[in-house]
């Protein structure tokens, strides 16, 4: 066996997945979290004292950044991601980022550049790309079973009111309180761009009404669509946000010219498929497979070992490590920065969309540079110290002058460690 690659994670609450991919894999060796939690810090202690590994834990960020470590995993604030992953790769060190890749064009125009400047693996941990249902409607794709790409449909339904104290803390300034609906679109369009291959290259952008149960917790959104198409002419419907469903879901239909694939809906987990191809056959006389559990068809060993996210947290991490090492598997399988940037644009134009009137919204090739040009100085977004004199509004619908008392209970129920339950009495947003 060569030597292992030294890998540090910067968020050890999201990052856990990843800490726990890095403690068995084969290839890697987890060397340092950084988080400024202390509780996290002395988990992830816990873990490695039983597994008797060394893994230094840092509070403070500079004394993380010099850590040696060859790659590093992005798990911090989801806004920051780009500014940290080009920091790293600037140091000569590999990246791979959580979700999202970058707060802002300009970020993303810094990031693309940072990649083609160092020559490091930049990779995108967009974990629905692998939940076992959606990474087999990508082997199936890209064997040819249901031919070219005609109508797609990503769906990410998640309603986070009741957990709200424990992922912002009471904080009015938590990034997630500053977030449009339209930003962390990933988990429903990512999927459709991964599995298909093909480059989104417009986008309409919509914002639905906005949440009560939401509001009362103070976050000042709802759910969004995004309309995109695609550089066959193929369009594609990506649906996510805090809608009322539980549990939450996470489907994918994919339409071709010879058949077409999708999940269940309703079905325990959501990890069921249906798969319908003509390839071979009459016109109306295809094969159907239905509602079957699709196996994992690489390294299912190792990957049957991480349950979370519908076991889908092993593989991002798994290529990220197989592509630093050369393995074709992971160039194949792991999502590089344009393609990271493709999924990301569709919410970050799909908002412009939205404050345009619907209007579509030309979504730009960073992989040609001229076309990055025009986004260079670009730091229009929701978070005023990022966007200084171009900030734009949390939400189309008018935003809120929400009161202090409502970030003061959110608090508090995180202190007590309880969930949001119920909306208190004589809620404004009644």
């Amino acid at each position: 066996m060569g030597k292992k690659i030294k890998i540090g994670v910067f968020g050890g609450y999201r990052g856990r997945t990843a800490i726990n991919v890095l403690q068995f894999h084969p290839d890697a060796e987890l060397v340092a979290v950084c988080d400024k939690y202390q509780p996290i810090l002395a988990s992830v202690k816990k873990r490695a004292d039983e597994l008797g590994q060394n893994v230094a834990l840092y509070t403070d960020f500079d004394q993380f950044f010099q850590h040696e470590m060859d790659a590093v995993i992005l798990a911090n604030y989801a806004t920051e991601h780009g500014t940290y992953a080009v920091k790293f790769l600037e140091s000569g060190r590999h990246v791979m980022s959580e979700v999202l890749p970058t707060e802002t064009m300009a970020q993303a125009v810094a990031l693309v550049e940072a990649v083609e400047k160092s020559g490091k693996v930049y990779a995108y941990a967009e974990n629905f790309c692998y939940m076992q249902h959606s990474f087999e409607m990508w082997r199936r794709y890209k064997l040819g079973q249901i031919g070219e790409a005609v109508y797609l449909e990503g769906e990410y339904a998640h309603d986070c009111a009741s957990i709200w104290p424990r992922i912002t803390y009471g904080d009015r300034n938590h990034w997630r309180n500053l977030l449009t609906p339209n930003f962390y679109c990933t988990h429903s369009c990512g999927p459709m761009i991964a599995m298909s291959g093909l480059r989104p290259v417009q986008v309409v952008g919509f914002e639905l009404p906005q949440s009560i149960d939401m509001l009362s917790v103070g976050a000042q959104k709802g759910a969004a669509v995004e309309i995109i198409t695609f550089e066959n002419g193929a369009v594609g419907k990506s649906l996510h946000g805090d809608l009322k469903r539980t549990p939450h879901s996470y489907n994918y239909v994919f339409y071709g010219q010879n058949g077409m694939m999708e999940t269940d809906r309703f079905a325990k987990d959501c990890d069921s498929l249906s798969v319908y191809s003509e390839i071979g056959k009459p016109f109306g006389k295809g094969v159907w497979e239905e509602r079957f559990k699709p196996e994992h068809f690489i390294e299912p060993e190792l990957a049957a070992r991480v349950k979370t996210h519908g076991g889908s947290d092993f593989y991002p991490t798994h290529f990220f490590i197989k592509k630093i090492l050369g393995d074709p598997i992971g160039e194949e399988y792991s999502i590089d920065v344009y393609k990271a940037l493709d999924m990301s644009m569709c919410g970050l134009l799909g908002y412009r969309s939205v404050l345009a009137g619907n209007r579509p919204m030309k979504i730009p090739n960073f992989r040609n540079k001229e076309e990055r040009e025009p986004w260079r100085n670009d730091n229009a977004c929701t978070n005023p110290a990022v966007a200084g004199d171009q900030l734009l509004p949390i939400t189309s619908w008018g935003e809120r002058d929400i009161p202090d008392a409502v970030y003061d209970r959110v608090k508090q129920l995180w202190i007590e460690k309880k969930d949001a339950m119920t909306l208190p009495e004589n809620d404004i947003y009644r």
